[in-house]
């Protein structure tokens, strides 16, 4: 009877995982519709191509380097294992509480559940250095993010490595449930790196310092990505329980599920009334931020808050990224999709809202953990965006961005039958 127990498990939780994974990899589809919807027609081809590039990247780095790293171990020689039920059954039996205590699932789920959130990563760089880098450089750069810089941070903080062999930030108390600062914020520092560098596009700031917006050519499909992050993040956030096969992480996964969606929620008007009270109107690629940092901001701990705590966590999300949305533009930091504000400003206030509702965990380890990622990350991304520069440039010419991207990298447009003859 045991013995069945444990194959049902076992085939649930490794299934639960899998279709989680799958969740989140549909958020690739998400972050490349966003984008697509906030930048400009003539740019359209090269930030989808980059989308799906960075994904193909993202995979092969994880699997030839990335999650041996992370966690040791490699999958990219290994075939198909066949599980020694014995030995396991009885290590599984053995933990405390048995069946209902701990997880167990295949390893090959638990690789490709990390390799999506590897590309999520990714994703975040793609938008802020949208309209004006080549592809080629940014495509060399996503095999070092993917292969190197994301798997060291993630080393010391899911792995269990200690920084540089000097402490361990689990024993500083820091926890980060699903990916606020190892995933988002880690995206966002890398893409920071990578504006500095860049600079902004031409014509956004006006010779006297003032903004100039530069409208999206297809809201409908920034506001389409947007609504499947929202679905793909319920993957995001409920896979990181890692178990679906007792009550108690049954019960767990039904509530990060709900203030997941909370959040997002709670964001989305935090962001339209405060749009509405600076601009006077109701404005869209703010709700859409909005939306996408309540999750943001919910993801480093899902599972402790109340359905109310979650909604507020999400709330001050969704009023802290327009304001550091108009920020970084009076900074003259050009982000056109604001991915650096809504992945790592928010970020940042997700992973400190964490011991809010959590005992287990301290302000000085979130600290502690928040700048350690930072620091790595924003510190590698830039010597390496400054060694691509040096070598093959990152920069389009002012022409190839005034024609557009499209052309001078992809050779096609987006929308051809729109194009002026």
């Amino acid at each position: 009877m045991q013995d069945q127990i444990f194959h049902l498990q076992y085939a649930m939780d490794t299934f639960y995982f899998l279709v989680c994974g799958a969740l989140v990899m549909w958020m690739a589809a998400g972050f490349a519709m966003l984008e697509a919807g906030l930048v400009r027609a003539k740019n359209t081809t090269e930030i989808l191509t980059k989308n799906v590039a960075l994904f193909a990247i993202s995979c092969i780095m994880y699997l030839v380097c990335g999650y041996s790293i992370m966690y040791g171990g490699n999958w990219f020689l290994t075939g198909i294992q066949d599980v020694d039920v014995a030995s396991t059954l009885t290590d599984f039996a053995g933990r405390e509480g048995g069946f209902e205590g701990g997880s167990i699932y295949s390893g090959a789920s638990d690789f490709f559940f990390q390799v999506v959130f590897v590309a999520t990563a990714m994703s975040i760089v793609s938008g802020a250095v949208a309209e004006r880098m080549k592809l080629w450089a940014f495509l060399v750069f996503a095999v070092v993010m993917t292969g190197f810089i994301y798997p060291m941070e993630g080393n010391w903080t899911w792995g269990g490595g200690s920084v540089f062999g000097m402490f361990s930030l689990g024993d500083l108390g820091f926890t980060d449930f699903a990916g606020s600062g190892i995933v988002h914020m880690a995206g966002a520092s890398a893409a920071l790196a990578g504006v500095l560098v860049l600079g902004a596009r031409k014509g956004k700031y006006g010779p006297n310092g003032e903004v100039r917006a530069i409208p999206g050519a297809n809201l409908p499909l920034a506001t389409l990505g947007t609504f499947i992050l929202w679905m793909g993040w319920f993957g995001f956030n409920g896979g990181s329980v890692l178990k679906l096969g007792d009550i108690a992480n049954a019960n767990a996964v039904a509530m990060v599920f709900l203030n997941t969606n909370a959040a997002a929620a709670g964001g989305a008007i935090g962001a339209l009334i405060l749009a509405r009270i600076l601009f006077g109107k109701a404005d869209l690629t703010m709700l859409l931020n909005g939306a996408l940092a309540g999750l943001v901001a919910i993801t480093a701990g899902p599972d402790t808050p109340s359905a109310l705590g979650a909604t507020l966590i999400g709330l001050v999300g969704g009023l802290i990224v327009v304001v550091s949305i108009l920020t970084l533009d009076k900074l003259k930091i050009d982000d056109p999709v604001g991915a650096i504000s809504v992945h790592g400003v928010v970020g940042l206030w997700g992973l400190l809202a964490v011991p809010l509702t959590n005992d287990g965990t301290t302000f000085g380890g979130q600290i502690a953990g928040a700048l350690t990622i930072f620091v790595w990350v924003f510190v590698t991304s830039l010597v390496v965006w400054l060694v691509i520069k040096a070598i093959m440039g990152v920069r389009v010419t002012e022409e190839e961005e005034y024609e557009g991207v499209d052309l001078s990298e992809c050779g096609m447009e987006a929308y051809p039958e729109f194009s002026k003859k």
